[in-house]
């Protein structure tokens, strides 16, 4: 696929960014088009590698090789189909997915993959730009309604499957605005909203209905519309925060990740005002956690005009290279840079928090230890304190960013009598199906926090199980690999 010899006569590029000054100055996306000529380098490195393990890396099974070769070759609507045949919504994966068809990339066995992701984006925002992104309502309907709690990226796309299929799709969106995630809790640095309003746009016109400011569990119950649709998926997401328990917690200054990101959302959307609590500007702001969540916050304190911005991860850095236990095509465990963690900010690994303090009710000093990784009896890796490594840093704001505690299942598991897995998600089988019959779940709120590719892949799936439940009954299961003419 693409040239043969390509991955020896052209170096991997990635797509250029915005200059970190100019871009610290406004809230728009950072990356800029590739050029052509390097969008078709870059996709002529695909080489012919017999068996493509970034199909195995890709949630997804997007037709990689395949897409790669038409854009080499200038074929870009061929690209687009393609692409858009196992991928909804690639103007997302192409700005959001972390790429682990990257990582699986036999490129990366000894050098630097081929650049998929941006590519995605590159296909997609050409077929936009060419025309060839329209509406395309289903020729027929099959008299079956079903409703999506939750608008996010599992439920688009297990709405957008099930629109396809010919049934009367419903999504319902707890905030005022659909997108879910993609819309409150990705900044606009990494996706300007444009973006999403103009897919949400397509999905209205191609018949599916999206009803904002319903909170499903207060009105109506989920018993309710269990009764009022032939069938539910559920997308709710796991967007609970893991708190911080140590003492001085309840101090005001301190504030949850999602929360800040979603305020910040709503601010530059003109919905709000910026609050004196998510204000960055001139303070010293301190992001326990090292992901992505972090990593978002970290720009958007930049943004803010933050004083001084500090991320710390109680984990010692990840190595350079990957470690022998570590081989590809696994998910590479090494040290990286994110966009924002390149605009500014000091990161700092090996610290755990023992407590907060502060004046007159206000945080003013975060107290840590530093820790380092030790081998305990049994030979297992265990972090263990440093004597006398206590500090104290000087902190005004602290967002705590330290992973999601899963979905908010209470109300769910009361009206539905759905079952829950010991980890508090929603339990499902193999076909996406919960315990209770003609209930769907897709996405985090089964999986638990994790890539925004794997929920698209797992809304994709639950809506091949609902169609085959609202054609045959429950004991009809799906078979993987049919999908529906999206093409």
């Amino acid at each position: 696929m693409g040239k043969t010899t390509g991955f020896q006569e052209w170096e991997h590029v990635s797509a250029p960014k915005r200059d970190k000054a100019e871009r610290l100055k406004d809230s728009r996306e950072f990356y800029l088009p590739f050029p052509p000529e390097e969008a078709k380098r870059q996709a002529g490195r695909c080489m012919d590698c017999g068996v493509p393990f970034c199909h195995q890396g890709c949630p997804l099974g997007n037709p990689i090789p395949e897409f790669n070769d038409a854009v080499y070759r200038g074929r870009w609507k061929e690209a687009y189909v393609a692409l858009s045949g196992t991928n909804n919504f690639p103007e997302f994966t192409g700005r959001l997915c972390p790429a682990p068809c990257e990582a699986a990339c036999v490129l990366s066995i000894d050098q630097d993959p081929v650049t998929i992701e941006h590519l995605e984006k590159e296909i997609i925002e050409r077929a936009f730009a060419e025309g060839w992104v329209t509406a395309r309502p289903p020729a027929h309907r099959t008299g079956k309604r079903v409703a999506v709690v939750g608008s996010g990226p599992a439920g688009l796309a297990a709405a957008a499957q099930l629109n396809q299929a010919g049934h009367r799709v419903t999504v319902f969106e707890r905030d005022d605005r659909p997108g879910g995630l993609l819309r409150h809790g990705i900044p606009d640095f990494k996706l300007e909203k444009s973006v999403l309003e103009r897919r949400l746009k397509l999905m209205e016109a191609e018949g599916i209905e999206f009803r904002c400011g319903v909170d499903v569990g207060r009105e109506p119950t989920y018993a309710a519309l269990r009764e009022q649709y032939d069938a539910i998926v559920l997308g709710i997401g796991a967007q609970r925060g893991r708190d911080l328990d140590v003492p001085g917690r309840e101090l005001s200054g301190v504030v949850m990740a999602m929360d800040y990101l979603t305020h910040q959302n709503r601010v530059l959307a003109g919905l709000t005002s910026l609050e004196p609590r998510f204000d960055a500007a001139g303070k010293r702001v301190l992001i326990l956690g090292a992901g992505d969540t972090g990593s978002d916050c970290l720009g958007t304190a930049l943004r803010q005009g933050a004083a001084h911005v500090m991320q710390v991860s109680y984990a010692p850095p990840p190595p350079q290279v990957r470690a022998l236990e570590n081989p590809w095509p696994r998910w590479p465990l090494v040290f990286r840079t994110s966009s924002s963690q390149e605009e500014g900010g000091q990161r700092e690994f090996g610290l755990v928090t023992k407590r907060l303090s502060g004046r007159d009710g206000r945080l003013e000093a975060v107290h840590t230890v530093k820790v380092e990784v030790r081998p305990d009896a049994e030979g297992k890796p265990r972090l263990v304190e440093i004597p006398g490594s206590e500090s104290a840093l000087e902190v005004d704001l602290l967002v705590l960013a330290i992973g999601f505690a899963g979905p908010d299942t209470r109300v769910l598991a009361e009206q539905l009598g759905v079952k829950l897995s010991p980890r508090g998600n929603v339990h499902v089988d193999a076909h996406f199906a919960t315990s209770v019959p003609g209930v769907y779940c897709a996405g985090d709120a089964h999986r638990g926090a994790s890539l925004i590719v794997w929920a698209f892949a797992d809304g994709r799936e639950a809506a091949r199980s609902v169609d085959a439940y609202l054609a045959q009954g429950d004991s009809a299961l799906p078979t993987r690999g049919k999908d529906y003419a999206i093409g």
